[in-house]
C-alpha cells in the first residue's frame, strides 16, 4: 500500500487517488488500486466514481479498468503550455537533439523533485526512463543536480530534505554529504554528470537554466547510453549544451514563471 500522505480534504485523497492510477502507466483494475491504496475500499471506490463522473478518469466497462480521463488531459495540455517551460525551450531543444544526435531532455524542479516537461530523442539505439510528465529523483540524476547546485541557499536545504537518498545502481550517492561536496563542484564547473546513478548503463551531461537574475527555472540534459559514449566524451558536447541553456534562460526572461 502506499504510504498516507497529508491531504486537504477530500480535495487532496482526489489527488492521491489520480497520482496513483497514473503511476500504473496502464489501464488499470480497482483491485490493483485498491492494494496500492491507503484508503479503505469503500472510500477508495468512491473517489474512483467520483474522479469518473467529473471525467478525470475513464471506466472502460468491457475490462473493468480505469485510466486517465480526457479532461485531466485537457488540463495537462493547458498547464504545459502556461506553467511549462518546454514551449518556450522546445525550438532549442530541437535544435541541440539535431547538433548532438542524443537524447535531450528537460526538467523542472518540484518539491524537490524532477519533472520532466519535454523530451527529444535523436536515436531509437537506447531508451532512458525519463519521459515528459514522469517524475524523478533530484539527489541522482544529471538534471536534478544541476538545479540544486544552483538553487538559492533556503531552496536547496528544504530541496535536500525532500531527497530520499535511495540506491538505485552502485554508483548512486545516497550520502547527503557527498552530495553537498559535488554540489560544490558543480557550481564551479556549471554543469553536471549522471554517472549511472538512476539507471544502470545510461549517463548525462548536464546543464542548469537560469533566468536573468539568476533564479533556477529549469534544467537542459544530453543523455546516451554507455554502448554509445563515455563520461568524458560527453564533454565534447559541452559548449553546446551550455550555449542552448543560456538562450532558453534569455528566451524566458519576460515569461511570466512560476515561481
Amino acid at each position: 500500500m502506499t504510504t498516507a500522505v497529508k491531504s486537504d480534504g477530500t480535495v487532496g485523497k482526489a489527488l492521491e487517488m489520480l497520482d496513483l492510477v497514473a503511476e500504473f502507466g496502464r489501464p488499470v483494475r480497482f483491485t490493483d488500486i485498491l492494494a496500492r491504496s491507503s484508503h479503505p475500499k469503500a472510500t477508495s471506490y468512491r473517489l474512483l466514481q467520483t474522479l469518473t463522473n467529473q471525467h478525470m478518469l475513464e471506466f472502460n466497462e468491457v475490462d473493468g479498468t480505469y485510466s486517465l480521463g480526457g479532461r485531466l488531459m485537457r488540463l495537462a495540455h493547458a498547464a504545459w503550455k502556461t506553467a511549462s517551460l518546454a514551449p518556450i525551450a522546445r525550438p532549442f531543444v530541437e535544435q541541440l537533439a539535431a547538433q548532438t544526435g542524443e537524447t535531450v531532455h528537460l526538467a523542472q524542479i518540484e518539491q524537490g523533485q524532477v519533472l520532466f516537461v519535454d523530451k527529444l530523442q535523436a536515436t531509437d539505439r537506447f531508451e532512458t526512463l525519463a519521459q515528459v510528465g514522469k517524475v524523478a529523483p533530484a539527489y541522482c540524476t544529471g538534471v536534478g543536480k544541476a538545479m540544486l547546485a544552483f538553487l538559492a541557499p533556503k531552496r536547496l536545504q528544504l530541496a535536500l530534505q525532500q531527497q530520499a537518498y535511495f540506491q538505485y545502481t552502485p554508483a548512486t550517492l545516497t550520502d547527503p554529504a557527498a552530495l553537498e561536496a559535488e554540489l560544490d563542484q558543480i557550481r564551479a564547473k556549471g554543469i553536471a554528470h549522471d554517472r549511472e546513478e538512476h539507471e544502470e548503463g545510461i549517463i548525462s551531461i548536464a546543464a542548469p537554466i537560469l533566468s536573468t537574475n539568476g533564479r533556477v527555472i529549469g534544467a537542459l540534459s544530453i543523455a546516451t547510453s554507455t554502448n554509445r559514449h563515455t563520461l568524458e566524451g560527453l564533454d565534447a558536447f559541452r559548449a553546446a549544451l551550455l550555449d542552448t541553456a543560456e538562450k532558453i534562460g534569455a528566451e524566458a526572461t519576460n515569461w511570466q514563471f512560476p515561481a
